[in-house]
């Protein structure tokens, strides 16, 4: 007699890693996901806010900071489908004389929402690698407390720390746009229901980093770290119910990350063929940087939870084991 699965629903971004798990082409064993596609911005807010899915993505800082305050709706899985080396996305308006990250101290910068993983990790090297602390400068964010992951998890701006709150009348697109602001430690223009930015600053901004590749090279040499920005999480109710359900999971989107990889090595092995892609640009990364699972990861995952920490978005530093499934701790 066949068992029919379990249908889960799952929210996911649309990225290469995610998408064969989107197109169908890897289920787990003994379960049906239901795929909703959506902006991650949405998303975490969502669940954050509703606990819509079953199964989706979640921010990594909002996550530290919900199970440091008692949240345990979620259980976390060391599976990771966003990772960035975030500080290269800095921008900056041209006509500002910003030339290095020194030069940010005293000016008025623009963040989505001040919690978010990419901006904690920008503010964290922006401190350990180039000495500018959050205090140095001026913060303006775009997201208000009901549209926030931060009002889900009781956001409040730390000590010393300046946050303004850009009124609705107007975004950090508009601000840059009309000089009232010196840059964006992100700036998010992809139409969805949280972020309000729609204009193209490319005219007036330029990044922070000139040579990007250049700078997460050295960033990656020197510290070993692959930023995560996104983990996934399943309903602590769900977990308990069908403990089994995690593991399952885990090798599915393990299925997943194989095959998308096998294709892009095959790809790099052609352009370095063909002369397009230096053979020095393969040995940037060893082992498996973008690997899921604690082995792979447990440095990068202790350094973002210092960083909330440290940064006074929780009051203590959140362990690994408080965030996974104990069943995938040592994978």
């Amino acid at each position: 007699m066949s068992i029919d699965p379990l249908p889960m629903s799952i929210a996911l971004s649309n990225n290469e890693r995610t998408r064969p798990v989107i197109q169908g082409r890897y289920q787990p064993q003994g379960i049906r996901l239901l795929p909703t596609v959506v902006h991650p911005s949405e998303m975490f807010w969502r669940q954050l806010k509703f606990a819509e899915f079953d199964i989706s993505e979640m921010s990594l800082s909002s996550f530290f900071i919900a199970i440091s305050k008692g949240d345990k709706r979620f259980v976390g899985l060391p599976i990771y489908t966003a990772r960035m080396f975030f500080h290269t996305r800095i921008m900056v308006r041209k006509d500002r004389g910003i030339k290095t990250p020194a030069d940010l101290k005293g000016k008025k910068i623009g963040v989505p929402e001040y919690q978010q993983t990419s901006a904690i990790w920008s503010r964290g090297v922006l401190q350990h690698e180039f000495g500018v602390h959050p205090k140095d400068i001026e913060w303006f964010m775009e997201r208000t407390p009901d549209m926030s992951h931060g009002g889900s998890t009781g956001f409040k701006a730390p000590p010393g720390v300046k946050i303004n709150q850009i009124p609705l009348s107007t975004n950090i697109g508009d601000m840059l746009m009309k000089g009232e602001l010196d840059g964006a430690l992100l700036y998010l223009n992809q139409p969805n229901l949280v972020d309000r930015s729609t204009a193209d600053i490319s005219e007036i901004c330029e990044p922070l980093f000139p040579d990007q590749v250049a700078e997460s090279t050295r960033f990656y040499n020197k510290t070993g770290l692959y930023p995560i920005n996104h983990a996934m999480v399943i309903k602590r109710e769900v977990h308990e119910k069908f403990p089994w359900a995690a593991v399952n999971i885990y090798h599915a989107m393990m299925a997943a990350k194989a095959d998308v990889e096998k294709s892009a090595q095959d790809t790099l092995k052609d352009y370095v063929a063909c002369g397009l892609v230096e053979p020095a640009a393969q040995k940037m990364f060893r082992g498996d940087p973008k690997g899921y699972g604690l082995r792979n990861s447990r440095k990068v995952v202790e350094t973002i939870a210092q960083y909330v920490h440290e940064q006074g978005l929780t009051d203590r530093q959140v362990s690994v084991e408080e965030l996974f499934a104990p069943s995938l701790l040592d994978l």
